[in-house]
């Protein structure tokens, strides 16, 4: 299992990353703080119950989520492969490849988030489902 802090080191990792907001336009700086209480972590709420929320992804090539938070424990599965840029909170942008199938989970401890962004910089359509866990140490954020 990857807590939080594995999550923004995994991201660090990516093949291109810049630090201290290096290249990020006033919009993108707007957009972080306009959203950052964002609960919707994906582009199709498709469950939501009293313990989950499921999402589905899916990005056209050029598409972009917005800005948002996570607080909840949760887990992501690629369906189809391709490749993805994303902005942190603390300025650093990765871009890294993932495959289909490639699976991974977030232990998100109290008082911990993850903010960030994501954009489709592959040539295919960006398709995930992504998984969160309502019973997790933080209140789960109105979407």
């Amino acid at each position: 299992m990857e807590d939080i802090k594995e999550f923004a080191d995994e991201f660090r990792s990516g093949e291109l990353s810049t630090k201290g907001f290096k290249d990020w336009s006033d919009a993108i700086k707007e957009e972080f703080k306009k959203n950052q209480y964002n609960g919707r972590i994906g582009t199709d709420l498709v469950i939501e119950n009293d313990r989950i929320r499921v999402w589905h992804i899916f990005l056209e090539p050029g598409g972009k989520l917005p800005v948002h938070r996570h607080v909840l424990d949760y887990f992501w599965t690629a369906i189809t492969p391709g490749r993805f840029l994303q902005r942190t909170y603390d300025g650093t942008t990765y871009e890294s490849s993932y495959e289909a199938g490639e699976t991974h989970y977030y232990d998100v401890k109290k008082g911990e988030f993850a903010l960030h962004n994501l954009e489709n910089v592959g040539t295919t359509i960006m398709i995930f489902c992504a998984t969160e866990f309502k019973n997790s140490a933080n209140i789960p954020l109105s979407i």
